[in-house]
Order: C-alpha cells, then structure tokens, then sequence
C-alpha cells in the first residue's frame, strides 16, 4: 500500500537531542502511546510539512515515515549512533512497552 501525501507535525524530544517524532498533522499525539510519550519527555514542535513518499529528509525514508504514521501513528527518529557504534539509526522498533497492540 502505498501512502500519498499527508500533512505532518514534528516535534524534538525535550529529553535527548536529535530524538524526533513524526505525526499526523490532524491525529497530532493522540495516537502516540503514554509510555513513549513519558520517554521521550516534553515534545517541542519543531515544523509542519506536506510529506511525500519521494520527498528526502536527512536522516529517515519519508516512504517509511509514512508507511509508520499510517499504521502505527507516529513514526520515531532515533539519535544517529555514537561514532565506532555499527548499528543505523532507526525508527519505529520501540521496547514492546510503547506498542499498543
């Protein structure tokens, strides 16, 4: 499935820098669990954008982004790795406390 065009509101983690969270301009927060929501502290909107699945962001696949706030409600950017770490920054693989399934 593939998602169109959808209005977006991101918010920076007031906790941990470089932590972002990817919502539904419309839902805002109201599909983000509690847990993640305790998590990542205080959410600062930092923009609005029309996203689109071919648009490029800096550090995630706006197609994923998409494919996440569509199911899941939110799609979270995580903190690049400290430098020697090699695992990629992801989103959207939360501890199974954040799930709400």
């Amino acid at each position: 499935m593939s998602a169109g065009p959808r209005l977006v509101r991101v918010y920076r983690s007031s906790r941990r820098q470089e932590m972002y969270l990817y919502v539904d301009a419309e839902a805002d927060l109201t599909r983000v669990p509690e847990a993640l929501l305790a998590s990542f502290g205080r959410p600062v909107e930092a923009l609005s954008l029309m996203l689109t699945a071919d648009r490029a962001l800096a550090r995630a696949d706006a197609a994923r982004v998409l494919e996440c706030i569509e199911e899941d409600g939110f799609y979270l950017q995580i903190p690049p790795p400290a430098s020697g770490s090699g695992s990629p920054a992801g989103g959207n693989d939360p501890p199974e406390t954040w799930s709400r399934r």
